[in-house]
């Protein structure tokens, strides 16, 4: 299947410029997406785009990921109700160095013939001074051009309006693409749908400029069927840096994906073939409650943004929660489990404490008499263990590892006890 033909299968065009089927089909071709900085990490939502540069490098495509260090400076007001928050250079100085890591996971550097790069725009946008700029770009469009983008508009028609600031955005995005056009003979720019109107400003600019043909092709903007923002979770998103989403809670996010969702996030964001993807639709049709799809969805983004010793740490984890007696659990698979769960700190006497005592200190209960009465109705658990003896003593030797406890009350409500040494 050529590249087109699959990302159409994989629903993946949401529109694109005329003759881009041709063009792929020619022969190999320079490709980029820019990625903004406006945060150290990558989040999910973004995975789309990366993974259209992965395919297009698979595929024989060069691909750029361009992280916005200039750009990220102003600020782009596509998919944007309100004027954003201006970061300092160090901060975007921060934000590039994580969000170039990050993309080195999916992008081979090193592949013969069409390696990946990474660039950042700050290189030819800083040095650039404001007369070489109007000069140079501003007087390739019109004021009237830029107020029928959609980005504009919907700006000028909000409460705030949008700066001089932001409204210069799309002239920066556009001499990108002449830039990138210039060093490395690229002619496709991607993007979400949100960016159609950058990348034609792109487009255009590089005809007047270069007398070049550019090309285009924006991505669908991801949305759940229940309707609700792709990537975002009661506890806020889902970030690729393990360090803001544990490796267990990413797992488990792809885990809880809903079934009108699955598999066309499995055509999305893992490169499994046709085949497979059918075998898995069939098997959410017919067996919905084993969760097949949903398992060979969590595996496989899971491997492929933190490497397969975490898959295996996440679904060991995951007999955690389920798991009648979880005293034989490693201590790191239970801290990762109940990352997010309120925890303290205990030295232990010799003779261990009485768990109704231990319940209070925590204040999992408010007293040592509500401890006792929910001890005697059977609403304790120590490590996955219903506790009923209102007598209970615990000791080192009873902690996992000898280092934590796990206290739960009624289903939900977890505290971890760290046994201090």
């Amino acid at each position: 299947m050529d590249l087109y033909s699959e990302l159409e299968w994989r629903e993946m065009i949401y529109d694109g410029t005329e003759g881009l089927r041709e063009a792929l089909a020619a022969g190999p071709i320079t490709a980029y997406i820019g990625f903004d900085p406006t945060a150290a990490s990558l989040h999910v939502g973004s995975l789309l785009p990366v993974m259209a540069l992965a395919r297009l490098q698979r595929a024989g495509h060069a691909p750029i990921g361009l992280v916005g260090g200039g750009t990220g400076l102003i600020g782009d007001p596509s998919g944007k109700t309100h004027e954003r928050s201006l970061q300092t250079v160090a901060q975007i100085e921060a934000n590039v160095s994580g969000i170039r890591a990050q993309l080195a996971r999916f992008l081979d550097f090193d592949r013969p013939g069409n390696p990946a790069r990474i660039v950042n725009n700050a290189d030819w946008l800083v040095p650039m001074d404001l007369m070489a700029f109007l000069r140079d770009v501003g007087k390739h469009f019109t004021v009237n051009y830029m107020l029928a983008k959609e980005s504009v508009k919907r700006r000028l028609e909000s409460e705030d309006g949008i700066s001089y600031t932001e409204f210069s955005y799309l002239l920066l995005q556009a001499y990108d693409f002449v830039i990138l056009f210039d060093r490395f003979k690229c002619t496709l720019q991607m993007g979400g749908s949100d960016q159609w109107g950058n990348i034609t400003a792109g487009i255009d600019l590089m005809r007047k400029l270069r007398g070049a043909k550019g090309h285009g092709l924006v991505l669908p903007l991801v949305t759940t069927t229940a309707g609700v923002k792709f990537g975002k979770t009661e506890a806020g998103a889902i970030w690729l840096d393990p360090g803001l989403t544990s490796p267990f809670r990413f797992y488990q996010f792809w885990l809880n994906t809903d079934d009108r969702d699955v598999v066309r996030y499995l055509k999305f964001f893992t490169f499994l073939e046709r085949e497979a993807i059918a075998a898995l639709a069939r098997a959410t049709a017919e067996h919905p409650e084993r969760r097949e799809a949903q398992r060979a969805l969590a595996r496989a983004v899971t491997a492929l943004v933190h490497g397969d010793a975490y898959v295996q740490r996440s679904e060991r984890a995951a007999q955690v929660l389920f798991a009648e007696n979880i005293a034989d659990a490693t201590v790191e698979d239970v801290l990762m489990v109940f990352e997010d769960a309120p925890s303290t700190e205990l030295a232990l006497p010799p003779e261990g404490m009485p768990l109704a005592e231990m319940l209070a200190t925590v204040k999992l209960v408010p007293s040592k008499s509500e401890a006792m009465r929910l001890l005697k109705s059977g609403g304790v658990y120590v490590n996955n263990v219903r506790a009923t003896d209102e007598r209970a003593r615990l000791t080192t030797a009873d902690a996992i590892g000898g280092a934590l406890f796990v206290l739960r009350k009624g289903r939900k409500d977890h505290h971890i006890v760290r046994v201090r040494s």
